[in-house]
């Protein structure tokens, strides 16, 4: 094995060992797991930082092995995967750290975090895959991986959320592994990166390819919660906080995006997608998203469901940059990849905090929150607002990159969709803002309202035993509103939301990963 090939099995590798140990570990050994965990986030950070810098100065980073005829197990490291390699050590790291401090106490850790790494390794084998068939095996393991923590806490609701997320992902994978193998039966090889194949007998079979084009996006259109196969996502808000900011920022919904760009730029090309007439219907499904999840969010009073329709619309600003023929608006999609995660996590975090520290799950429950936890809803707001699209947010510059990319692809309709999304952002968010730092302090949630929400909060029982999580100690404050654990990873990422849009142009931005990525891709 050349050294380049080990680096990207032990990438994958590094996640797999973490979750083993994890799982043999005496729950009482707590400070050995935490170290096991943060210490293989730390280096999946730094492995993934090696092949960067690899790959932007020329070197190759392959495995490969033989698994069917015609068909090799691939793991490569390119420009796009790499990006969403990026985004998930990055992400999983501060999700450790937070996930650390929100399950303290809770008894059943080690389960928790081996189920946490297994789902870091197949996010990173979804994003190295290089051929679709590799894509489908991490794609239906990762389902296998996430079902363990929507059910985490047990109870009805967690039973009634996971087994709806299994039905959808179940029904998802089945599409996704009979197009993948159609395509293998008309094309040969379904290798990324190498459209010209796919083109060569598109130009022979257009309405089989298009039809196969069709299976591939229904099935990937699961996890990137196109309307109308959204529907498991809120229901999976039962989970804890960490996990929904898992779901959310980093691992399901967010392979289902990646897979899309995948299929569209490096298996069909953008050319011949276009030419099948495929580009249009994706772009109003992408719409239709956008809208009707922004609508859906405003009438949610809970503060994670309201979050959850929030991501069902946000993520298809990347389909719709995708789904817009150009360079820009490939860019602002692209972007919006890494830029999406940033602030929904935070913004899962902020919600974490507050349904631990104040045990505020709703939005009619925010009022003086802002007083109370300044530092997490200061990150909570910069979240939000990057999410409506203010400057100079990184929410801003994706939005601005998609609706200057629409107008020169002669497609403005694009910009009105943005316009009316951001207006509908703004109604739903905006109100928590100004309740949180604007009304005075409401009282604290009452105990029968904290049980509906069956999320499984540390150090609080609730009337309804079936939901509850053993009793863990109360959260410790001191100079802190809260447990640094959580506190840290969320000012951490709400920072990078301004940050990162502020120097949105610097090198090594996402902005201009995207960008290069994007010429990449464009060329004929």
């Amino acid at each position: 094995m050349s050294g380049g090939a080990a680096l990207v099995v032990l990438l994958l590798a590094t996640s797999l060992v973490t979750a083993a140990v994890t799982f043999v570990l005496p729950e009482h050994r707590e400070a050995v797991r935490n170290a096991v965990n943060v210490g293989g986030a730390l280096l999946k950070v730094l492995l993934t930082s090696l092949l960067v810098f690899g790959v932007f100065t020329g070197a190759e980073f392959e495995w490969r092995v033989a698994f069917l005829p015609g068909a090799d197990l691939v793991l490569r490291a390119d420009p796009i995967p790499l990006l969403f390699v990026f985004l998930s050590a990055l992400l999983w790291l501060t999700t450790t750290v937070y996930a650390i401090g929100y399950r303290a106490g809770d008894g059943r850790s080690s389960r928790f975090f081996g189920f946490f790494g297994l789902c870091a390794s197949m996010a990173v084998g979804i994003a190295l895959a290089g051929n679709l068939v590799t894509f489908l095996i991490f794609y239906e393991l990762l389902t296998v991986a996430t079902y363990p923590l929507v059910v985490h806490g047990g109870g009805q609701r967690a039973r009634l959320g996971g087994r709806t997320y299994v039905a959808y992902a179940t029904a998802g994978g089945a599409a996704l592994l009979f197009g993948t193998a159609w395509l293998q039966h008309l094309v040969g090889s379904t290798e990324f990166g190498d459209p010209a194949t796919v083109t060569a007998v598109a130009t022979e079979q257009p309405l089989a390819m298009t039809a196969v084009f069709l299976v591939l996006i229904t099935g990937l259109a699961v996890k990137a919660v196109l309307v109308p196969l959204h529907g498991w996502l809120p229901k999976a808000m039962v989970a804890p906080a960490p996990v929904s900011a898992l779901l959310h920022a980093v691992a399901v919904v967010k392979a289902g995006v990646y897979g899309i760009v995948r299929v569209v730029h490096d298996l069909y090309g953008m050319a011949l997608v276009d030419e099948l007439g495929a580009l249009t219907p994706l772009a109003v499904v992408a719409t239709v998203t956008i809208v009707y999840g922004s609508l859906r969010a405003l009438t949610r009073d809970d503060l994670k469901g309201r979050l959850a329709y929030s991501t069902v619309s946000q993520l298809s600003y990347i389909v719709l940059g995708v789904s817009v023929f150009g360079l820009t608006s490939t860019t602002g999609g692209l972007v919006h990849l890494v830029h999406q995660g940033i602030m929904k996590v935070t913004l899962f975090y902020g919600a974490g905090i507050l349904d631990r520290q104040l045990g505020v799950t709703r939005a009619s429950q925010m009022d003086g929150v802002g007083r109370r936890l300044p530092l997490t809803m200061a990150a909570f707001t910069v979240a939000a607002l990057g999410m409506i699209g203010f400057p100079p947010t990184v929410g801003f510059v994706s939005k601005y990159y998609l609706g200057m990319g629409a107008v020169e692809a002669g497609q403005p309709w694009v910009v009105a969709v943005l316009a009316i999304s951001g207006a509908l952002n703004a109604s739903y968010f905006l109100p928590l803002i100004a309740r949180a730092w604007f009304r005075p302090a409401g009282e604290p949630a009452d105990a029968e309202v904290v049980a509906e929400e069956g999320d499984n909060r540390v150090g609080m029982t609730t009337a309804t035993s079936d939901d509850a999580v053993p009793p863990g100690p109360a959260p410790t404050r001191g100079r802190w509103e809260t447990d640094r654990w959580l506190l840290l990873p969320t000012l951490s990422t709400g920072a990078s939301v301004l940050a990162l849009g502020v120097l949105a142009g610097a090198p090594g931005s996402p902005l201009t990963w995207a960008a290069f990525i994007a010429e990449e891709l464009m060329q004929p």
